[in-house]
């Protein structure tokens, strides 16, 4: 079954300005599917711009399916960055006969993109299009490290239902999931009295982690290693404060700010390991003057961003180019090693696998960190990220 099958090609006339485009901007450097889909295993590109028109299980949301035409009328007027883009627009996935079917699309889609090496960047529909996301890493049988940016926990069960994964719920659906390809799960920027003490404690037993919107906030860019560690990204719309961002029916008054979430999108970018990201729940129909279109394709423009400013530095080949420190933890028979890049200065933890691993050909765990990691174990204290880490390898 061919990719095309599942794509709508889109009329670039909906979102071209009068006068055309200029040659730096976005619309003129860009390749779109209108008739025939190219032969995406050539290497021509990089960055594929994929549709979503589903929001029949966006909760209290609906209107969000229209949400990738609405992204390309900004999107595209952007200029091109320093570093040229080889980038596609697929199209959109419409809404199949059952949401079923436009799971399946959108799990093709991204396995398929991901095989080839091109980063699918997801628009429009609910967030429970995660779970769909996320079915794709089932067909590449790869471990996920997932990571969510939303003010809330989706786990709410009384949305939970056999067929269907709620934007409220999708995550009983990811983790409940057989063959269970999930390592780990972080969740960013969520809001306290949008979360129930249940839910933080099935995260704490799972050793997922959750931040808090005042705790990324006040040090942006402690949310770096987090995303970093990333195979897969969901940044929910409602995520950011209504000010910024009003296209949504859910927004609230607290939450990131515009320039915040196009931080979190470049560090996503700039994530060796990621390999696909979605942006969901954003609703024109609730859009005031455009302006959270306009803000959605400034965060996709710095994801590419950070995508062409990847480094390439994940430990240790050459360890020529890295720093090793390790420490003792007072009282405790362990030492905790770490690792620096001379090229990023970005910080990694070393997790030793349990002897009874299957991983035999591998000692221990990579886990990207933060500097602050590296002071509370010279402090003699065992940073939360490494005992939570060991946790989950035994």
């Amino acid at each position: 079954m061919s990719l095309s099958d599942f794509l709508s090609p889109i009329d670039t006339h909906n979102f071209i300005p009068e006068n055309g485009f200029t040659y730096t901007q976005l619309g003129f450097k860009s390749f779109f599917h209108t008739k025939n889909l190219p032969d995406l295993s050539e290497g021509d590109f990089d960055i594929a711009l994929l549709g979503v028109c589903e929001d029949s299980d966006s909760k209290n949301n609906k209107g969000c399916a229209l949400g990738a035409d609405a992204f390309r009328k900004q999107f595209y007027t952007l200029h091109e960055g320093p570093i040229p883009s080889k980038l596609i627009d697929l199209g959109n996935i419409k809404a199949g006969k059952t949401l079923s079917d436009t799971y399946f699309a959108v799990k093709s889609i991204v396995s398929e993109l991901i095989k080839l090496n091109i980063v699918p960047i997801i628009i429009g529909g609910g967030q429970d299009l995660t779970y769909a996301q996320y079915l794709a890493y089932q067909d590449l049988e790869q471990k996920v490290d997932l990571v969510v940016v939303d003010a809330k926990l989706d786990l709410d069960d009384s949305e939970l239902e056999t067929e269907k994964a709620h934007s409220s719920s999708y995550l009983n659906k990811i983790i409940l999931h057989q063959p269970n390809y999930l390592f780990n799960f972080s969740n960013i920027g969520y809001q306290t009295y949008f979360v129930s003490q249940e839910n933080l404690s099935t995260m704490n037993k799972l050793f997922f982690d959750a931040h808090r919107l005042g705790e990324c906030t006040s040090n942006i860019e402690l949310t770096e290693p987090i995303v970093r560690n990333a195979s897969m990204l969901s940044f929910n719309i409602g995520a950011i404060r209504s000010s910024d961002a009003s296209a949504n029916a859910n927004a609230t008054p607290n939450g990131f700010y515009g320039e915040d979430a196009c931080r979190i999108a470049r560090y996503a970018g700039m994530s060796d390991k990621l390999s696909s990201i979605g942006f969901y729940e954003f609703n024109p129909n609730y859009d005031k003057n455009n302006q959270t279109a306009m803000l959605l394709a400034q965060m996709a423009w710095y994801f590419i961003d950070g995508f062409y400013n990847r480094k390439k530095d994940f430990p240790l080949s050459p360890k020529s180019q890295y720093l090793i420190y390790r420490t003792s933890l007072e009282g405790e028979n362990t030492e905790i090693t770490f690792v620096k890049s001379k090229k990023s200065d970005r910080w990694w933890m070393q997790v030793p696998y349990p002897s009874t691993s299957n991983s035999k050909n591998e000692r221990f765990h990579l886990v990207p960190c933060h500097y602050n990691d590296y002071q509370t174990a010279v402090n003699g204290e065992m940073p939360d990220l490494w005992w939570r880490t060991s946790q989950k390898l035994h």
